[in-house]
């Protein structure tokens, strides 16, 4: 039979209120009570019935997140620096992807309510009208890396297309003159933003008229299958962008199996600076998200939404600046940086 809060109050020789207060940290018992509580408690293994103490607080002490995916090194340093940020004030994750299926995003959306005091919401399906029809008003919600631009929502946004331009001037004043980028999924507002940035500095260096963009869909195959069709363009070029590290190390694979060499014939650079990052050869040039901070970052909006919910002022949009970190396989002095 389980032991209930009664039962160490009993044995602890107190009121139930008591061990209320003194196992929820809330004061109002002497430490001399407090110790005989927790003693009596650690004595019968009670453990606090947390739907219970939701229904008195009104809290579940539980954070959700809806990404469109859970594979790859960036959301995996993503979501670690959630579940750190979350863990250091006592809360918990509730983690869930909608593999790019709009669906199954209202699905993950909706059974998340309830369960959670506030969503931190990352997915290319989440506008306007895909946000009113599958979020309550009253649920405190970060939006990361979106298009949508609403005072019911803070939102916090990488700079896409300030690391993009940055990294294409980068490869320009290298003397790259053939720069070819390859996309991520085309509902995404990071890679639109990316390609954006890229084609606005090709504007710039009066070389607009060369921009060249190959599909990919942020996997290491679809960077290695780009870097194929890279090989067979006529002129070859000289550099290649791809919108995620796991694309340009693809791509990378494809240019040492055809014996292309990597910066001397082709310069390849990425965008997120996951991990591996440095570890490749050559090492990749790439621009850096700091991916834990961010996920770090957006948690703590949310805590101050969730803590303040009489605060009705807009939302204000926050942007995550990037650093462009130069390494071998763009020709460039290795590890210079700049903030982009």
């Amino acid at each position: 039979m389980a032991v209930t809060i009664k039962d160490v109050a009993r044995m602890a020789n107190v009121s139930v209120a008591s061990v209320s207060r003194a196992l929820n940290g809330n004061g109002g018992v002497t430490p001399e009570t407090q110790a005989r509580i927790r003693e009596a408690a650690a004595r019968l293994h009670y453990v606090p019935h947390n739907a219970a103490r939701s229904l008195i607080t009104r809290r579940t002490n539980t954070i959700g997140a809806l990404l469109p995916d859970l594979h790859g090194a960036f959301f995996s340093e993503l979501i670690r620096g959630i579940d750190l940020a979350a863990r250091s004030r006592g809360l918990y994750l509730l983690v869930s992807s909608s593999h790019g299926d709009a669906t199954e995003a209202a699905v993950a959306l909706r059974a998340m309510q309830g369960r959670v005091d506030g969503l931190l919401v990352m997915s290319p399906h989440a506008d306007e009208a895909f946000l009113d029809e599958n979020l309550p008003t009253s649920l405190p919600t970060v939006l990361i890396n979106s298009h949508v631009r609403s005072d019911r929502h803070a939102s916090l946004d990488v700079d896409d297309f300030g690391g993009a331009h940055a990294m294409t001037e980068h490869l320009i004043g290298l003397g790259r003159k053939r720069i070819v980028f390859i996309a991520g999924p085309e509902v995404n507002h990071d890679v639109q933003e990316r390609i954006r940035g890229y084609r606005e500095a090709l504007n710039a260096a009066g070389m607009g008229d060369r921009a060249a963009v190959l599909p990919g869909d942020f996997t290491e195959e679809s960077g290695y299958q780009a870097g194929k069709q890279a090989l067979a363009m006529v002129p070859r070029p000289d550099a290649i962008f791809a919108a995620n590290d796991m694309m340009a190390i693809g791509c990378l694979s494809a240019l040492s199996e055809a014996q292309v060499r990597t910066p001397q014939d082709i310069a390849v650079v990425g965008f997120d600076d996951i991990p591996m990052a440095r570890y490749v050869t050559p090492s990749l040039t790439t621009v850096r998200i700091r991916i834990a901070e961010l996920g770090e970052a957006a948690l703590e909006r949310l805590v101050q939404m969730i803590e303040t919910p009489e605060d009705e002022a807009p939302r204000p949009r926050a942007v995550v600046g990037t650093e462009l970190v130069v390494r071998a396989s763009c020709g460039g002095s290795d590890m210079a940086r700049r903030r982009a």
